[in-house]
């Protein structure tokens, strides 16, 4: 997956898909979706508009708009008012939504039409209830898309599977300079907690979920603690190349989501190289992205049709198939769809498709077995104590910056400098001859009879 050309492609299917809005369309044939890049296959936006036609005898246009950080979506809903009628974040920013009141409730009624939102696995419906506020359960307001976990993805040549099941091959120092963690606070928190009581996490005196979501300033200060020995250890943040930098041998270990994993050992395998996942057995974070309709939404009707209509399960196998992750629908369409009988292990995925999914040959990194989602769990919202969080990724990022580093931002500072005197000095050269000549002409035409 290139990010810059999905982007790419995207803008012009926004183009091409708001042509009419922007014409001065009527609002209530517009739905207008705000959905994370490389998220769905994009033919489905274009059937979405016969299904719809079909079930309300309405035209329907789309405007597509794509965003790659939840803050930014949030901060557009919530101080821009901006009218999306359909958005797609992930579950701390529902809970988020929710507590502040920015969500409306999802229409099941339909017009009569088939209610596809039965098609969630209840245990996800589960989890996305564990949101709900006050008069506002999440799941009459919140719709799982796709779900995963967060592991690691290790180069198979250089990293034992041993050292891989364990959140300590991060903060192993045969590993640095070759290990990459994810731009993402909420992870880099959750890891560290969970790493820094392993031990109280083996006796079952505490659990991954209360560790993930402790943000008192003892919690806090362990973690920013271990986090700060683990940073001379790593190549990089990143938010994206990481996967490219697995598949091409330059890191051996990345803090990863499962989807990402997924694409990045079919990537890493067509050039000869061994990638593999895991989730620690210490425990992980589960995340869930959901679809939800905004306060401010221009169209609700349209946007409760469309939610209903990704949740068919022909078409949350193609959603699956072009971005790698797993669709929330867990009917028996998806488990024979996703079946195979080449895989070597069973899984246990009762907790998913029901009783008759106890023994399974289906893909461990996109469906993980019933023993490894029990010593996972999800990350709340930081609530107000976010700030305090966002401060200590920022000193973690911010200070001791390694030699190597520091020399490259030295060379690039003065590369820049010496650049722009050189282009200064050239404008300067470059006037000069300009009076030079302006001097001799008026010179000539004095001289002239």
């Amino acid at each position: 997956m290139k990010r810059y050309t999905i982007y790419l492609l995207t803008f012009f299917l926004y183009l091409s898909l708001t042509a009419c809005y922007n014409s001065g369309e009527p609002r209530e044939n517009v739905l207008k979706i705000y959905n994370w890049a490389d998220y769905i296959d994009e033919e489905v936006l274009k059937e979405f508009q016969t299904y719809y036609k079909e079930q309300t005898g309405e035209d329907i246009r789309i405007v597509y708009q794509t965003f790659d950080i939840n803050e930014v979506m949030l901060t557009k809903i919530e101080k821009g008012h901006e009218d999306f009628d359909v958005v797609c974040p992930s579950e701390y920013i529902i809970e988020r939504m929710l507590k502040k009141k920015l969500l409306l409730p999802i229409d099941t009624t339909l017009g009569g039409a088939a209610n596809n939102l039965h098609n969630i696995a209840p245990y996800i419906r589960s989890q996305i209830d564990k949101l709900s506020q006050p008069g506002q359960q999440a799941s009459r307001y919140a719709v799982c898309y796709m779900w995963g976990t967060t592991g690691i993805l290790y180069n198979k040549k250089f990293v034992s599977d041993v050292d891989a099941s364990s959140w300590s091959c991060l903060w192993n120092v045969k590993y640095k300079g070759k290990i990459l963690m994810k731009e993402s606070y909420r992870d880099a928190y959750g890891t560290a907690a969970i790493y820094a009581h392993a031990n109280e996490l083996r006796n079952g005196t505490i659990t991954v979920e209360d560790l993930m979501n402790d943000y008192s300033p003892q919690a806090m200060a362990v973690v920013e603690q271990y986090l700060k020995a683990m940073k001379p250890l790593i190549a990089g943040w990143e938010s994206d190349f990481g996967k490219e930098m697995m598949t091409k041998n330059k890191a051996w270990l990345n803090l990863t989501w499962s989807g990402d994993a997924v694409w990045a050992i079919e990537e890493a395998s067509s050039v000869g190289v061994e990638l593999d996942y895991q989730v620690p057995v210490e425990g992980s974070n589960i995340w869930y992205d959901g679809w939800v309709i905004p306060k401010y939404a221009g169209n609700p009707k349209a946007a409760s049709y469309f939610i209903n209509f990704l949740c068919r399960p022909d078409i949350a196998l193609r959603n699956m198939d072009a971005t790698g992750y797993v669709s929330a629908v867990a009917t028996p369409e998806i488990l024979e769809a996703q079946t195979d009988t080449t895989l070597d292990y069973y899984s246990d995925l009762t907790y998913f498709f029901g009783p008759e999914a106890d023994s399974v040959q289906i893909d461990r990194i996109q469906y993980p077995d019933k023993k490894v989602v029990e010593r996972c769990a999800m990350i709340r919202d930081f609530g107000d104590k976010t700030q305090n969080v966002l401060e200590i990724w920022s000193r973690i990022k911010g200070d001791n910056l390694g030699v190597g580093i520091t020399i490259l931002i030295f060379a690039v500072v003065a590369f820049m400098s010496g650049w722009t005197i050189y282009k200064r000095w050239l404008k300067y050269k470059r006037n000069k001859m300009q009076r030079r000549r302006n001097r001799r002409k008026t010179f000539r035409t004095f001289r002239k009879p």
